[in-house]
Formats: C-alpha cells, sequence, structure tokens
C-alpha cells in the first residue's frame, strides 16, 4: 500500500508559508486529496449506531465461502501470470493528488526555518516534532528519527509525533521495530480517526513482515473506524492481492457507492471482477471509469491488460481503446492495446480490412518503446498471416530481444524456422518454449498454493470485532 500520512497538532506558520494542520499525502510525501464518502458512515464512537458499511449479507475477514475460483480468471499459466500483473497493478494505484509540489526555493526556506526552531529551543517537543514530521513527509525518515525520538522523551503521549516515528521506521524498511512501536501507537490514539491511521500503518507493517492474514484485519479496522476513499482502497487492495477477490469485489463495491467519484475503486473493482471471472461485468466497470476521466490512463491500461485473455475483447473495449490512441498519440501502450483491439476483433484471417492500421499502430508503438516485446510479437503474427516469413522472423527475434521470456515469441519463432526450413533454428525454439512454459507453470502453481492457504486462513478466523 502506499498512502502515507503526517498529522499535524497544530499549524505550523513559517515565514508567511502556512502549512495545514492535517497533511494527508502519498508515498512521495507530497499532499494529496481525500475524498469524503458520497453517504455518511454511523459514527463508531457512538453506542447508539454502529459502522454499517455493508449490504447483506454483512462481510467480515472470515466471510470467504468459496474457494473454487482462487485460482483467477481462468487456470492457465498465462492467463494466472496476466492476473497477477493485473492485481499488482491495482495495489499501485495512488488516489488523485490535489497539492501542488512547492518550490526550490520554498523548500529551503521551510527546511532553514524549522532547523532554526530547533537550534533556538533544542528540548522544544513543538519544534523537534516538527521538523521531524517535515523531514518524513518529504522522504528523509533517517534525518526525521532522532528528532522525532528526541520529541517522544519529551512527550510519549503525543499521537501525531509518534505516528510520524513509526511512520520514520516504516520507510526506513526497520519493520520489526515499527512493529513494535505501533502497539505504544495504537494506545495513545483517542479518537476513531487516529484510531483508524493506526490500524492503517499497523496494516502496512504486517504486509511488509508477511502477515497478510493480520494485515487484512487492520486494514478492515481502519475501514470501519474511518471509512475514507484510501483506508476502503487499501483494504480491497490487500485481499485482492492475496487474491481474496469474492470479499474484494464486496469491499471495493461498496467503496464505489461511497466514492462515485474514485476512479480508481472503479478500476480495482474492475479487476477483482475479472479475477473473479466475470470479464464483461469488468469491462462494464473500466469503461465507466474511463468515461468519468477520459485523460486518466489507468482504466485503459487495465482493459488493454484484461483484453491479453480473452478470445473477442468485451464490449465497448475497442472503442475506448481508440479513444486512448487518439487522446494519447505518442504513448506506446495506447497504440499497442488499440492494435489488439483490432487484430482480435477480426472475423477470420480473411478479414484484412484492418490490418494495415494494425500495422501502423504496431509500428508506431515499438518506435515509442523500442522495448515492447508484445508489440514485436503482434507484428510477427501480422506479417505471419501475409505469408511475409522473413519479416516476422525479425520481428520475433526483436520481441525475443526486448523480452527474453515471452513463451509464445520462442514459438512462433519455432514456426516461422520450420517455414523457413531451418529445422535445427525451429528445434532450438522450441526447448527454449518448453522450459519458459514450464518454469510459468510451477510459478502459477505455487501462487496457487498461497492463494489458497491464505483464503483458507481466511476463512478460519473469527469476524472481526466491531468498533466500540
Amino acid at each position: 500500500m502506499n498512502r502515507f500520512h503526517i498529522r499535524l497538532a497544530s499549524a505550523i506558520t513559517l515565514a508567511g508559508m502556512c502549512f495545514p494542520c492535517v497533511l494527508r499525502g502519498q508515498s512521495s510525501g507530497k499532499q494529496s486529496s481525500t475524498q469524503k464518502p458520497a453517504e455518511a458512515p454511523a459514527d463508531p464512537n457512538s453506542s447508539a449506531g454502529q459502522p454499517q458499511f455493508y449490504d447483506e449479507p454483512h462481510f467480515t475477514v472470515a466471510g470467504v465461502t468459496d474457494t473454487t475460483t482462487l485460482g483467477g480468471h481462468g487456470s492457465s499459466p498465462t492467463i494466472i501470470r496476466n492476473t497477477e500483473s493485473l492485481v499488482r497493478a491495482t495495489a499501485s494505484l495512488t488516489a488523485e493528488s490535489g497539492g501542488k509540489a512547492a518550490s526550490a526555493a520554498n523548500y529551503a526556506q521551510t527546511e532553514a526555518s524549522l532547523r532554526q526552531a530547533v537550534q533556538r529551543q533544542l528540548e522544544s517537543f513543538q519544534a523537534n516534532s516538527q521538523l521531524g514530521k517535515w523531514l518524513v513527509n518529504e522522504e528523509r525518515p533517517a534525518e526525521a528519527i532522532p528528532y522525532l525520538e528526541r520529541a517522544t522523551g519529551i512527550n510519549p503521549g503525543d499521537f501525531g509525533n509518534l505516528y510520524a516515528l513509526v511512520l520514520a521506521y516504516f520507510k526506513m524498511a526497520n519493520y520489526s521495530y515499527a512493529k513494535t512501536e505501533a502497539g505504544p501507537l495504537l494506545a495513545t490514539a483517542s479518537n476513531a480517526e487516529q484510531k483508524a491511521d493506526a490500524h492503517h500503518l499497523l496494516g502496512q507493517i504486517d504486509e511488509k513482515l508477511g502477515d497478510s492474514l493480520d494485515a487484512v484485519k487492520e486494514f478492515q479496522r481502519a475501514a470501519e473506524l474511518d471509512a475514507s476513499e484510501p483506508n476502503f482502497f487499501d483494504w480491497g487492495s490487500e485481499l485482492l492481492l492475496h487474491r481474496a477477490a469474492e470479499p474484494a469485489v464486496e469491499v471495493f463495491t461498496k467503496g464505489n457507492r461511497l466514492f462515485p467519484g474514485s476512479i480508481r475503486m472503479l478500476t480495482a473493482l474492475a479487476a477483482s471482477l475479472y479475477v473473479l471471472g466475470s470479464p464483461e461485468k469488468a469491462a462494464q466497470r473500466l469503461g465507466e471509469a474511463s468515461d468519468l476521466n477520459p485523460e486518466d490512463p489507468n482504466p485503459y491500461l487495465f482493459m488493454g491488460k484484461m483484453q491479453a485473455t480473452e478470445a473477442m475483447p468485451p464490449e465497448g473495449i475497442a472503442q475506448r481503446l481508440g479513444r486512448f490512441a487518439k487522446l494519447q498519440p505518442e504513448n506506446a501502450l495506447a497504440n499497442y492495446y488499440y492494435a489488439v483491439s483490432l487484430w482480435k476483433a477480426r472475423t477470420s484471417a480473411a478479414d484484412i480490412g484492418s490490418l494495415a492500421q494494425i500495422e501502423s499502430l504496431l509500428a508506431k508503438s515499438v518506435r515509442i518503446d523500442p522495448k515492447l516485446g508484445e508489440a514485436y510479437l503482434l507484428l510477427g503474427l501480422v506479417y505471419a498471416e501475409q505469408k511475409e516469413t522473413a519479416k516476422s522472423i525479425h520481428a520475433y527475434q526483436q520481441a525475443i530481444a526486448s523480452t527474453p521470456d515471452l513463451g509464445e515469441a520462442h514459438y512462433r519463432l519455432a514456426q516461422a524456422y520450420r517455414q523457413a526450413e531451418e529445422p535445427e533454428k525451429a528445434q532450438a525454439e522450441l526447448q527454449l518454449y518448453e522450459k519458459i512454459s514450464k518454469e510459468d507453470t510451477e510459478e502459477a502453481e505455487n501462487e496457487r498454493r498461497q492463494t489458497q492457504q491464505f483464503v483458507y486462513q481466511l476463512q478460519q478466523t473469527k469476524p472481526a470485532v466491531q468498533p466500540e
């Protein structure tokens, strides 16, 4: 997960520059906006109303009931590898940033002012804490830790300072120590929002420590306490990352209803539906996401990934990928994915009407990105269909040079060598293809075992306690 934020206890005013008392930023440390839900959840601290986030049946971390689809959308190594790519891409989606990067002059002025404050008052909690928080937010955690530890020694009960200290150790990849310090962090949290932040950070730490089940529970607890877009997204992403697609769909569905303007929530819902085996529904959600902001490349990129394993692109995909290529003509993937959609839309080998456009799009994509092996592979198929064996061999060779583990490129090159009456070369490529296929199968089987183990553990977990 990549939402990092630091809460400042009070506004900092430096040289006429005001920092808000709450900074919510991405891993880059820059300020970003946080979406509010379209519907207000119940007050988690109220005894009169427990959070009612879920439609019946109520979802808990124990709510996975069907493990028959845990292998993902389809079961071949190629499909599973493509699905894994979608899953990991989902986890890396970031929220839209509403902040502006500070100028170099303002950045230097801010740091100088904060350091001067510490020099004037070495034992000041506020001066040390503010400098430490600023350094963490600017991705300089090693420099931040001494100031934050000094501030903790002066006032060990301040949540914002302790949160920044735990986050600094997390960013230093000292996850075990961060986990140790996170215990006192929860104890200092005085309201639902602070508790949610603490549980969210614990979820991040647990994931890095390999405690995936605990990470899911922590992200769920954070979302129950604070129904924010980042909390819902990260909870669903953690489930999807470990291929618990059914509960991920449920979380992202509710997240989409709470935050209908969140493109990444819709995109993540689409990825979850695809993993669960519903490509048509996934395509529909992606279409909606791309229509929210046609300039955002992420929904189109997910469309492109999804169509790779579909015999026929779902309805609406080709049209929107055409829009992507038109809006971003110098984007290699935009040209490649549109070419794929046109290639798959052909009714038969005799349908040659779009071949010239497909070839043009592919030639453009590899001109923009000479390392795009998949584009060379499809270009080779286009040449092969036109009986241009020499050109197809060259394209397949370029695909392999760019992406050596692209198994299909080796297989197609073997076929082309046979047509060119070069049996020894064909045999060598077939051996490479078989080697890659075996590795892919072993990787897919290992992934399946890990997925099943995670979900079985998830089923056996007691339902999470609702917030008091």
